[in-house]
């Protein structure tokens, strides 16, 4: 007889990415070589300064050792003054905490402001691991439905509709991920005014704000003085520093939460990577003018892949910004589930399926397009030809 397993966990859908993959062991190269748009994997390396700055750091006794729970003294200063920069606003480094990957981030917020039985807001269509991490904590994931007919923005008063007794929180991800939507500033002060007038906490994942266009401060949370007694910011290195597999992310957060969340952080990670940190320290300002450059990288992927999805009329892209293409299937294609299964086993274009991104989503599937060169998404629309037309 097995031993009992968490029943939390056990209730947890499997990981989305290598299932989507598996789907591709069949493809035998019939269409071409594959093109894997599963995940939000940038698509080129780290500066090579960056990764000489990795390889000395990780030789060093320093990085050999624990740091602080919160992260090290020099990359929060680092962060806080970037921060500064882009919206506009004060920021010193004990307003953050650095984590061991922006997921981590998430989870830990969520560890400190909810506990089992309390409910928290998700924008519908959802990152999966936000609601994994609910999931596993015994927090119910209600879903704050985004249309496409508007744009994949969630709707404030439809919100306050929402909200219950047992609601802690209200998560907002812009650009988003799945449909990178990007909220307006507008919208984000309209949330974050619902939640100081009802006591609940916004949590921002702003874990693709590099990548937004422009440098306007993409809100003016942060210009009201008390913004910490109800925002809990996220942010992650991975995608601007090209360095996923380092997990380094960070919370912006008020000292009430802070003093709280140093309980967590020092359980679920004790501190985060410390050569990583050391590399970053230097990279945020460093790096200042190739992490602009990236982001032009990747508008001209955008560009790019709207224009090869121009020319295919039964597809649609119903969204389109930072990282990800929403697509509509065909109304002749079958369930989103079975199609992507068809993309990948049959014509090596991998994607997500919308119901992997919560309920409702049987008619959408999800493309990162910024894992890919110029040849690879101008190689989907024949991917894509002749399916369900």
């Amino acid at each position: 007889m097995n031993a009992p397993l968490s029943p939390l966990v056990r209730a947890t859908g499997a990981p989305p990415i290598p299932a989507a993959r598996a789907w591709a062991a069949r493809y035998h190269g019939q269409a071409g070589p594959a093109i894997d748009l599963t995940q939000a994997v940038p698509g080129y390396p780290p500066h090579p300064d960056l990764l000489a700055r990795l390889a000395e750091a990780a030789g060093t006794r320093a990085a050999a050792g624990y740091g602080d729970i919160t992260g090290d003294a020099g990359l929060r200063a680092a962060l806080a003054d970037d921060l500064a920069r882009r919206y506009g606003a004060a920021f010193g480094a004990d307003d953050l905490a650095i984590t061991a990957g922006c997921n981590l981030a998430f989870a830990m917020a969520m560890t400190a402001i909810a506990a089992p039985g309390d409910q928290v807001l998700l924008p519908a269509p959802w990152y999966f691991n936000h609601e994994m991490a609910l999931r596993m904590q015994g927090v119910d994931a209600v879903a704050l439905p985004c249309r496409a007919e508007a744009g994949f923005v969630p709707d404030p008063e439809e919100a306050g509709s929402l909200l219950t007794s047992a609601t802690r929180a209200i998560v907002l991800v812009t650009p988003n991920n799945p449909t990178g939507a990007i909220y307006p500033p507008a919208t984000i002060a309209a949330f974050a005014g619902l939640c100081r007038q009802r006591g609940l906490w916004l949590v921002l994942d702003e874990t693709y704000r590099d990548f937004l266009p422009g440098d306007a401060p993409p809100h003016g949370l942060f210009a009201d003085p008390g913004w910490g007694d109800h925002v809990i910011h996220l942010y992650s290195f991975s995608k601007a520093y090209c360095v996923p597999g380092h997990r380094v992310g960070a919370i912006a957060a008020g000292p009430a939460l802070r003093e709280q969340l140093a309980k967590v952080l020092d359980t679920m990670q004790i501190c985060p990577p410390r050569a990583a940190q050391a590399a970053l320290t230097w990279a945020v300002d460093g790096l200042r003018d190739w992490r602009d450059g990236n982001r032009a990288i990747m508008a001209a992927r955008a560009t790019a892949f709207a224009a090869a999805m121009a020319g295919v009329n039964s597809w649609r892209v119903d969204a389109l910004g930072g990282y990800f293409a929403y697509l509509r299937l065909p109304d002749a294609a079958p369930d989103a589930l079975r199609a992507a299964e068809h993309l990948a086993a049959e014509r090596g274009l991998m994607g997500l399926p919308g119901p992997f991104f919560g309920p409702g989503q049987q008619r959408h599937i999800r493309l990162a397009f910024a894992n890919a060169e110029a040849d690879a998404i101008a190689a989907v629309p024949a991917r894509l030809a002749g399916l369900w037309t």
